[in-house]
């Protein structure tokens, strides 16, 4: 009985830290082309396949093409957040190249916390 009891207490743990991680603030600040970060910034196209860590970041193949809305700044500069389709999240800014320029004047701001959440099919999803 201790030993599952045990194994039960290593799975909520286990379980507690991988929710901790997925919802750690990557920056205190991002770029945006407005105050709500609404607009999009640019379009840019997928150089490379990336899948990222966990769900707060955005999959794409090769030649896809990607919305950019922020740019993560000061302490993590190499993330932009973007959306394909319905998909929304964080990808690396060396894994695309920009082919259009929508929004010239970038502003900064401080990031929220329900910035590092994981958004699936518009909801909010809490781990």
């Amino acid at each position: 009985m201790s030993r599952i009891l045990d194994q039960r207490i290593l799975l909520l743990v286990i379980s507690f830290s991988a929710s901790v991680q997925s919802t750690k603030v990557l920056s205190e600040w991002k770029k945006c082309g407005d105050p709500e970060c609404e607009k999009a910034m640019s379009r840019v196209q997928a150089t490379t396949d990336y899948l990222g860590p966990d769900c707060r970041y955005l999959n794409f193949k090769t030649g896809e093409e990607i919305m950019v809305y922020s740019k993560l700044s000061r302490e993590n500069e190499n993330l932009w957040t973007g959306s394909k389709g319905k998909n929304f999240g964080y990808f690396p800014r060396d894994a695309v190249k920009v082919e259009e320029v929508l929004i010239g004047d970038e502003i900064e701001v401080l990031t929220k916390e329900t910035d590092f959440l994981c958004l699936r099919e518009d909801k909010y999803t809490f781990e």
